[in-house]
């Protein structure tokens, strides 16, 4: 039998998987893998049992937030073990990724998903050493994304955005920057920036740009300019948020490489979680760096091949 490695977080959502567990391994034994199960205990807990496992699994699978799915990738990059496949069963409040990956949201049939699913060579980002599944970003909407609450977004779509955000508004604060990537610079006040490889952030599908694919080594740049104005605010929003994507205060721009440097330190976060502050912050893309199982249906929308 094939062995598998089951890391699962039992807090991740509201504890969905305590309930599920038995039908989940079942699944997977019938489908020919011995299941050894493990619930993390604390965070980065996932990260040192995948460095520990060093190579004795022929997939690995988790259970629980975009965290969860981030330490478990992490600790294959860092450890050369990056072709050891990874199946994930969502089970967080966002689950962007899953969401970009076509993973469905039911625990059940994640699962069977990954019993029949194939391997696919996904783009990893890498910032400052550390890495990132989809997602690196600074400023107001790294904040207001993951606070807006999802019933306002699923009714208002980016209205809801433009409320929390109007909230925020004399808190808002841009930050000199300058940038380097594709041979020019730029340099402006931004009060916004994320780079990323997702159809879905903070819970919002579509904000990340057009033609967006998870194979072509280029990741997704989204800078927003500092508004002075509501109305610049409410331009700010409608480019972000809006299917057009059109503002003269959002720049958008695909690369595989770039440099971000500020004034002063500036506080990021890697698929939702905290990062630290940097000054300078380099990020770039390991191309097909880590086989992700998916439904082979998927393969076509996400994939550049």
């Amino acid at each position: 039998m094939k062995k598998m490695l089951f890391l699962y977080n039992s807090y991740a959502g509201k504890g969905q998987i305590r309930g599920k567990l038995t039908s989940i391994i079942d699944l997977f034994t019938k489908a020919g893998y011995m299941v050894t199960a493990y619930p993390t205990q604390c965070a980065l807990d996932g990260y040192d049992k995948v460095c520990a496992a060093d190579g004795k699994y022929d997939i690995i699978v988790c259970s629980g937030g975009d965290g969860t799915l981030n330490e478990v990738i992490s600790a294959l990059m860092t450890h050369r073990n990056a072709r050891t496949p990874v199946g994930y069963i969502p089970a967080g409040s966002t689950n962007d990724f899953a969401v970009t990956l076509g993973i469905s949201r039911n625990m059940q049939r994640a699962a069977g998903q990954i019993a029949k699913g194939v391997p696919f060579a996904c783009d990893i980002g890498r910032m400052n050493g550390r890495y990132f599944n989809y997602v690196s970003a600074f400023g107001l909407f790294t904040e207001v994304s993951y606070k807006t609450p999802q019933n306002m977004k699923n009714m208002l779509g980016h209205q809801a955005y433009l409320f929390e955000s109007l909230k925020s508004f004399s808190k808002i604060k841009g930050y000199n920057l300058r940038i380097s990537c594709n041979d020019i610079e730029i340099k402006g006040s931004y009060i916004y920036g994320m780079v990323s490889n997702s159809f879905s952030v903070g819970g919002m599908k579509g904000i990340t740009g057009r033609s967006v694919l998870l194979d072509d080594g280029l990741f997704e740049v989204t800078l927003v300019k500092e508004p002075v104005t509501p109305h610049e605010l409410q331009q700010v929003v409608a480019g972000i948020f809006s299917k057009s994507h059109t503002s003269p205060m959002v720049e958008r721009f695909k690369t595989k490489h770039i440099v971000i440097e500020s004034e002063e330190s500036l506080a990021w976060t890697v698929d939702g979680e905290n990062a630290d502050e940097h000054q300078r912050v380099e990020i770039s893309v390991v191309r097909g760096a880590v086989e992700i199982v998916v439904d082979s249906a998927q393969l076509e929308r996400i994939s550049s091949k």
